[in-house]
């Protein structure tokens, strides 16, 4: 593989900030089966013999008229069964590729139909099929449409979409903080569609120049809420199909200081139940809101003294006519059953541990099924509990098998496709039966084949402790021909915000975290560490995530930086050649670091980096850190601006000037501060790059590489002395 291409592809791995789980394959509704997309087309596996029907051929994924079959980037079957919905010719908004056209294959008549063909070309986002299949709905253009299959007819259930008033889809900070895109949900009969309607009119714009496109620059307005700012205001609706009127959920309190992050319909009912956060963040409530006549309930309510985090969608539970519910309310994140009705809340799990991912239910046999590590927090295990709460946790993960697992259950709960890794062990997968946790056949199994799986161990982990009494996970890596009796360079790879921890028990962990450089690190000759700090979202309960409340860029800093004073103590550790990088939240933990322990930090090189806390948006640093209207000093205490002073390393600082992110604006203000202080340092903006820097094109990752690797070595030579 190109070296850049491989490079590009580590960075959207590592950026993709999917923490919750990994991609899973599709199973058939009966659960004996699962989906796969084979030289674009769809077959299916019968297990446990992995017998292989093709479901969708190329000749049927090719058009009237056309010699070339739609190429499948996603599908969806209709409820029934008898038509999928193909996603192809896929156009990127933002982060994704929500945008494209659709095609509808009808197994009964094995004819092929693309809905919307009406509309411009590569302009339909998230189509999906009602429940009775009969008809497809849409968003174009900020608008809601209901497409009917057998007649064509197209029906926008919205008019009054605009850039900034949005339906059935989300503005940026929405998208990009909330993880919400897909903005509309089908009525269970089929008669309605509940939707999201946000409403950024009054989000100030913030404006990105183009130089290089034309002789004149253009300018680049993107609506974008910084911190302090009042957000977008939100609201739902429920559209009727025969009369295209909406009816609005009354959702108690002002719709721009508050967030609606999460809604659904309670199965089998006209009911919606709606998850509402205070603008703070610290307050959740949760709605049921009847769709025909827009009355709501509060049926629950919960307060945390920082944050209250949003975790996956609702997961009802028919039987209790409850849901799953996440809470820290006892200092863990355990799972609980919240009524529907009004009754007590039930404790799913308990003790001293955190549920990290849900990976099924089986209500008939009345248990949960979730990853869990109660004694080493860079990995992950199954377990089960009865959904009751009686009982214990039961580990199922082989327990010679020391490292990540995860899971994908068949929709019946017999089978599951189980991936292990850890960092000496490579990605590898096996279908296993589920009650007795035994692949289906021995060639593929994980247990007996782990000998030939493992390779050599280049990655020690290890724990630390700083003169604060914090316990720390790290993982080094030690150059090739380690000499003892010689010291080497150090570079630390820091992340440490509340959205991702670096110190993962996966394959290549290490090397993934050094994407950047031209070469062979350990071969060049340097050691190579990267440490979890406290805030960063490790299962080790609320008090250690929620210590950075209204303390980011302090205690995470302060954490980092006691535990490389320990580190500077080790004997083969070269107290002269110690260097960090990050990029994003590294980016901007790098700056503070270099600033503020700059007898530790030598060398810096730090991309994409918010200089300054007041210029990000509101949702993430008002979640973290509170109101500046509130707090000002907290922000000021956290930003890197606010110690540029002491800048004595060597530090070279990269952006983008394209960044709709960290604005490139974060650049400029830190330039200043720095000149003011006549403070020397490198400098490289990359004219019209985004925030995924490395996800720019080949040609930019590759002289960012360059550029990297040479002030690296420059500045903090490689080799033991």
């Amino acid at each position: 593989m190109n070296l850049n291409i491989f490079k590009t592809l580590l960075f959207v791995c590592l950026f993709s900030f999917n923490f919750h789980g990994e991609a899973q394959i599709k199973w058939t509704d009966d659960g004996d089966s699962y989906f796969k997309l084979e030289k674009n087309q769809l077959v299916t596996y019968t297990l446990p013999n992995q017998e292989v029907k093709t479901i969708v051929s190329k000749k049927q994924l090719t058009p009237k008229g056309k010699s070339e079959p739609i190429k499948i980037a996603k599908y969806a079957f209709s409820l029934d069964q008898q038509k999928i919905l193909v996603f192809t010719n896929t156009k990127k908004v933002r982060n994704d590729n929500t945008k494209g056209d659709y095609w509808i294959f009808n197994f009964k008549t094995n004819t092929l139909k693309q809905i919307g063909k009406n509309l411009p070309e590569a302009s339909l986002m998230f189509a999906k099929f009602s429940p009775d299949g009969n008809t497809i709905a849409y968003v174009h253009e900020n608008n809601l449409y209901s497409e009917n299959y057998e007649s064509g007819k197209i029906s926008p259930l919205t008019t009054n979409g605009t850039g900034s008033l949005i339906n059935g889809t989300f503005d940026w900070a929405y998208e990009e903080e909330w993880g919400l895109k897909d903005g509309f949900r089908w009525s269970p009969d089929s008669k309605s569609i509940a939707y999201w309607q946000i409403d950024a009119s009054e989000i100030k714009k913030f404006y990105m120049v183009n130089n290089t496109d034309a002789i004149y620059s253009k300018l680049i307005p993107l609506d974008y809420p910084k911190v302090g700012e009042n957000p977008s205001a939100c609201k739902v609706g429920v559209v009727k199909l025969s009369n295209a009127k909406t009816t609005w959920m009354n959702i108690p309190g002002n719709a721009s200081q508050n967030y609606l992050v999460r809604m659904e319909f309670i199965p089998n009912t006209n009911k919606l139940l709606i998850k509402q956060l205070i603008r703070k963040q610290n307050k959740s409530t949760l709605y049921i809101a009847d769709a025909l006549n827009g009355t709501t309930k509060n049926i629950y309510e919960e307060s945390d003294e920082a944050w209250i985090a949003l975790y996956p969608n609702f997961t009802f539970l028919e039987k209790t006519n409850s849901i799953l519910w996440w809470s820290e309310k006892d200092g863990w994140r355990h799972l609980y059953q919240v009524s529907l009705e009004g009754k007590p809340m039930v404790q799913i799990t308990k003790g001293e541990y955190d549920v990290i991912d849900i990976q099924h239910i089986n209500s008939t046999e009345g248990y949960v099924y979730y990853l869990a590590s109660p004694n080493n927090a860079t990995q992950k295990y199954l377990y089960k509990t009865k959904l009751n709460g009686k009982g214990k946790k039961e580990l199922l993960s082989p327990e010679s098998l020391k490292g990540t697992h995860n899971y994908s259950f068949s929709s019946n709960g017999k089978y599951a496709e189980h991936t292990f890794t850890n960092h000496y062990t490579p990605k590898t997968a096996e279908f296993i039966t589920v009650a007795n946790q035994k692949a289906l056949s021995a060639e593929e199994s994980i247990v007996l084949n782990i000998n030939k799986l493992e390779e050599e161990k280049t990655t020690e982990f290890f724990t630390i402790t700083t003169a604060d009494n914090i316990e720390m996970d790290g993982w080094m890596v030690k150059p090739s021909n380690f000499d003892p009796t010689k010291k080497y360079p150090v570079l630390f790879f820091v992340y440490g915000e509340p959205i991702w921890n670096t110190v993962q028990d996966k394959y290549n962990v290490s090397r993934n975290s050094f994407y950047f450089y031209n070469g062979n690190m350990a071969e060049d000759g340097y050691v190579y560490i990267s440490l979890d700090n406290r805030g960063t979202p490790a299962p080790k309960g609320r008090e250690w995530r929620k210590s950075i409340y209204r303390k980011l860029g302090v205690v995470n800093i302060n954490d980092q930086a006691m535990a490389a004073k320990e580190i500077l103590k080790w004997s083969f550790v070269d107290p002269e050649r110690v260097a960090v990088w990050g990029i994003s939240g590294g980016g901007t933990a790098t700056l503070n670091l270099m600033f503020r322990y700059p007898e530790i930090y030598k060398t810096g090189l730090s991309l994409c980096a918010m200089a300054n806390q007041l210029t990000y948006d509101n949702i993430y640093l008002e979640r973290y850190m509170g109101l500046p209207q509130e707090n000002m000093e907290d922000f000021i205490k956290g930003s890197p601006i606010t110690y540029a002073k002491n800048l004595e390393g060597n530090l070279l600082f990269i952006h983008g000037t394209g960044d709709d992110n960290v604005h490139y604006q974060n650049a400029e203000l830190l330039l200043n501060e720095l000149i003011k202080h006549n403070k020397q340092f490198q400098f490289m903006p990359y004219p019209n790059r985004g925030h995924n820097l490395f996800n720019q094109g080949e040609e930019t990752s590759e002289h960012m590489s360059t550029l990297m690797t040479n002030y690296l070595k420059l500045h903090c030579p490689a080799g033991g002395r």
